[in-house]
């Protein structure tokens, strides 16, 4: 098992770790700050280093089970030479820059959540810009009205924090599941809930295990690149910040 660390503090860029296992699918750390792709968010990339040597991590992905972290570096499929053994002490860097926009888009898209009625069918995160997919009818989409609805919020300066419920009150409370296709984690006897706004009276709610910024304002400007129909019920939101390349 890895410590996760991102999921009390997204904003480490890096820590100290010590190595577990490291073969050619990926290194295995006692503890980590880069996140495994899940829930549309892409695996972190950055570096490993240790005493006499550096390896660039490519892709950060789940291992057989919920907490391993395996982190696949440029010499997958190889013999493994290259590779710290287990027991080095090794330093973690993330490409902080890659993260901190994925964290910034992934709150925008808990915010459209919030502009957009409908449950969610699908979505994945990116750097450059994101997509959400809602189970709506017909062309009742106004580009226009969710971009000023998103900047609004964005504007808002709202906070945002975590909170943790049991397996059994996430249970009794199936409001709080925005996206038809992924089903929150249960069975590990608790749920974390991402919350935007006041404690007492969020905007929204809902389980999610990826990373997100502190404050909406860090968002920043966002603009619609395009809304298309998907199908007969799914329509397709692409997001993008605003003037930004």
């Amino acid at each position: 098992m890895t410590e996760l660390l991102f999921r009390d503090d997204a904003y480490a860029s890096g820590a100290t770790a010590i190595v577990v296992d490291a073969a050619p699918e990926g290194i295995v750390l006692d503890r980590t700050v880069f996140y495994a792709t899940a829930g549309g968010q892409p695996g972190d990339t950055g570096a490993i280093r240790w005493a006499g040597g550096e390896i660039a991590v490519a892709d950060t992905r789940k291992g057989a089970t919920p907490d391993e972290i395996r982190h696949v570096t440029a010499v997958e499929g190889g013999d493994g030479a290259a590779l710290p053994a287990p027991g080095t002490p090794v330093e973690l860097a993330l490409d902080w820059e890659r993260r901190y926009r994925h964290m910034r888009m992934h709150t925008a898209l808990h915010l459209l959540c919030v502009a957009v009625p409908g449950d969610v069918t699908g979505g994945q995160i990116g750097a450059e810009r994101s997509r959400l997919d809602f189970n709506l009818p017909g062309d009742a989409l106004d580009a226009a009205a969710i971009t000023a609805r998103l900047n609004e919020l964005v504007a808002a300066a709202l906070p945002i924090g975590t909170e943790w419920i049991t397996d059994e009150e996430m249970a009794a409370r199936p409001e709080l599941v925005r996206t038809m296709s992924v089903k929150p984690p249960s069975g590990f006897g608790r749920v974390r809930l991402v919350r935007i706004g006041d404690a007492a009276t969020p905007i929204d709610l809902q389980p999610c295990g990826g990373t997100h910024v502190r404050n909406t304002a860090e968002i920043g400007p966002l603009a619609i690149a395009k809304i298309e129909n998907k199908g007969k019920q799914n329509r397709r939101i692409v997001l993008t910040f605003a003037g930004e390349a």
